[in-house]
């Protein structure tokens, strides 16, 4: 028996949607994002920015719980965007996701909107 199924393998409590819509990259996390979980949406930003896509609208409205772990990671693809000349866009963000951003001070360093359709926009 693998020894991933006998207990060290956690299921996955993040699902990570990705699309390219014009200059975006549209990113949607759907579920938990925490240290058991980040690569899982650490892989398609850094896929979009190898890919040269530096326009990233991460879409929060199915983003139940983020952790430290997570907001390093949209941190750190925030920090490159910008230096390849683009930036992070945040939409939709539950009241419980929000909070960990107002908390910390991160959503001062992050455009953030209400919807997907106003981060388009943009």
């Amino acid at each position: 028996m693998d020894r991933q199924t006998v207990g060290h393998a956690r299921p996955a409590r993040l699902r990570v949607e990705a699309r390219t819509l014009g200059v975006s990259e549209i990113v949607k996390p759907v579920g938990e994002l925490d240290h058991h979980t980040a690569e899982l949406l650490r892989t398609p930003l850094e896929g979009a920015l190898d890919g040269g896509r530096a326009r990233l609208v991460v879409d929060c409205s199915a983003l139940e719980f983020c952790d430290s772990t997570g907001l390093n990671v949209l941190l750190a693809a925030r920090l490159r965007a910008e230096a390849e000349g683009g930036g992070v866009h945040l939409s939709g963000m539950r009241p419980a996701v929000a909070r960990v951003f107002e908390i910390t001070g991160a959503d001062a360093v992050f455009t953030v909107h209400e919807s997907l359709e106003a981060a388009l926009a943009d």
